[in-house]
């Protein structure tokens, strides 16, 4: 295949036939890239204006080759070989991705869970720390800097020789950051979280990592101009009519890794889409396809393959699937394509694909049960061993006294023509990792699509799709109760009442939307885990 390939069959080539010419005879593609803001309507148009600089990363992001080689510079004089990235969503998916690509090490610190906060609290003469947020006001990563410049002066090391701040101008961390005398490099104030990959909150730490940022660059600016073009041939055009255009809409759009070098890409396009789409009862729902598991076609789902890019793989190779697409291409080139075909699909869908207005509830409902006490909390419907039940978003348990019966009564409420459900687990995500696999199992049991998401994280990102998207999800939740607490310096509340809290307060705000809610509690983690991976492995049965 060539430098970058979008292949589609079945649906998805009838929604290309079908779509295409029309975003080319409007000119989408270069108005887009000349970050024209009407393209998504009236109402969308504000917001649009102040999110388009993306498009133009690939060039106006080159300074900070120069930058971040000049930090890592700096920072060698304390000898770090480990980099640690405190950031939520949009600024931790990218340096995932792409360090992991580049296979380059990077600790991804993205959870508010105690155990894992402290685990990171490791090897501080040799770490060097990243601490990126948009806003400035990012209660996560905000908690986590505070936890690390405390570990560090108890270390009797300066948190400023160890520390540096990726911000947007004028925000509170960046004044508080000068002003205790840190590093602080300014992120691109017109491009949204999701859309960062290519500025300061991807580069910055996976540069200081060890990846080859100006590659990734390059690798955008190759395509960049084929992505503006107003032709049929524009594969940006064409992926963003096959994930929207189809009619009836195929709104499930199962990721599946048939070969891509880019590692962990699906997870990075589950946030982009879910969060730019799923809003107004609509959206395209992003399923990432984990190890053997199947890329089953859905009625209402179309697969994508991501292939390599030195392939030469026909989209034929997925015999058997009605609605198809094949991509290929090196990472930075898919970062872009994926960011605008996602746009594009922002205006087949009739929404505003750069804003997330039910992020903030859960947020809120959060920052409500902290202050009314974790503990206010409903009692459990009843307790399983080492597990306790409770059940939001309606009267549907019924007289269920089993984790087995539970499942089913929840399993119960999923549509099986349009449903989902969403497996969204509270725990360490190295440690309890087999629970993804296990939970997306679950597919082969209810002949339906099972996302998982590992808490506080999945609320920047898909955290938006289950509140804005269509009323077709079933949500099940995993908490657990920490090994051991910890203070979060200067606030007070720890990090296990806060994790309590968003798990908590996004249950409440889902019930509010009338999504059914199982919360699974484990009142002791090894044992209740042991039962809820005994729920899962057997599918409940």
């Amino acid at each position: 295949m060539s430098t970058l390939d979008v292949a589609a069959v079945g649906a998805a080539a009838d929604a290309v036939a079908a779509h295409v010419p029309t975003l080319v005879a409007d000119r989408v593609a270069s108005r887009l890239f000349a970050q024209d803001p009407t393209l998504w309507g009236p109402a969308a148009e504000d917001e649009a204006s102040k999110r388009l600089a993306w498009t133009a990363l690939p060039r106006t992001s080159r300074p900070l080759v120069g930058e971040v080689a000049a930090l890592k510079a700096e920072l060698e004089d304390v000898g770090y070989d480990r980099v640690v990235l405190c950031g939520m969503g949009g600024s931790s998916l990218a340096p995932e991705v792409i360090c992991a690509t580049a296979g380059v090490p990077i600790v991804i610190l993205d959870s508010s869970d105690p155990d894992v906060v402290r685990a990171g609290l490791t090897d501080l003469d040799r770490t060097v720390v990243v601490v990126s947020s948009k806003s400035g006001s990012t209660v996560e990563t905000d908690s986590q800097r505070r936890a690390f410049v405390q570990a560090f002066r108890d270390a009797g090391l300066d948190p400023t020789d160890r520390m540096v701040v990726v911000t947007d101008p004028g925000s509170p961390l960046e004044e508080q950051s000068r002003g205790d005398g840190f590093r602080v490099v300014r992120a691109d104030p017109a491009v949204g979280g999701r859309y960062s990959a290519l500025t300061a909150f991807g580069l910055v730490p996976s540069g200081l990592a060890g990846a080859d940022i100006e590659a990734l660059l390059d690798d955008a600016e190759a395509v960049a101009d084929l992505l503006a073009e107003d032709d049929d041939a524009n594969p940006a055009l064409r992926l963003g009519a096959a994930m929207a255009g189809t009619r009836p809409l195929r709104d499930k759009l199962v990721l599946v890794d048939a070969g891509t070098e880019n590692v962990g890409f699906a997870a990075w396009a589950e946030q982009l889409i879910a969060e730019s789409t799923g809003k107004e009862g609509t959206g395209i729902l992003p399923v990432v396809a984990i190890g053997d598991q199947p890329a089953t076609l859905y009625p209402d789902g179309t697969v994508v393959r991501l292939v390599s890019s030195e392939a030469d793989d026909a989209p034929e190779s997925g015999a058997g699937l009605d609605s198809l697409v094949t991509v290929a291409g090196p990472l930075g080139a898919q970062l872009l394509l994926w960011e605008a075909a996602t746009a594009v699909a922002g205006r087949l869908l009739s929404i505003n694909p750069f804003d997330q207005p039910d992020v903030e509830s859960a947020k809120s409902a959060a920052r409500d049960l902290l202050g009314e006490g974790i503990g206010s909390g409903d009692a459990p419907a009843f307790t399983d061993g080492a597990v306790e039940v409770r059940a939001l978003g309606g009267d549907w348990l019924g007289d269920a006294a089993s984790l087995d019966d539970a499942l089913a009564a929840l399993l119960g409420r999923l549509d099986p023509d349009r449903g989902y459900l969403a497996v969204m687990a509270y725990l360490d995500r190295e440690a309890d990792a087999d629970l993804e696999h296990l939970a997306r199992d679950l597919f082969e049991r209810t002949g339906r699509p099972v996302t998982f998401g590992w808490g506080p994280r999945f609320l920047h990102s898909t955290g938006q799709y289950h509140k804005g998207g269509p009323a077709t999800g079933v949500y099940l939740q995993v908490t657990s109760t920490p090994a051991q607490d910890l203070p979060v310096p200067g606030r007070d509340f720890t990090f296990g009442e806060f994790i309590a809290a968003q798990a908590a307060g996004d249950a409440r705000v889902l019930a509010e939307h009338d999504r059914p809610v199982l919360r699974l509690h484990l009142v002791t983690h090894d044992a209740g885990l042991a039962q809820v991976r005994s729920l899962l492995g057997q599918g409940g049965e």
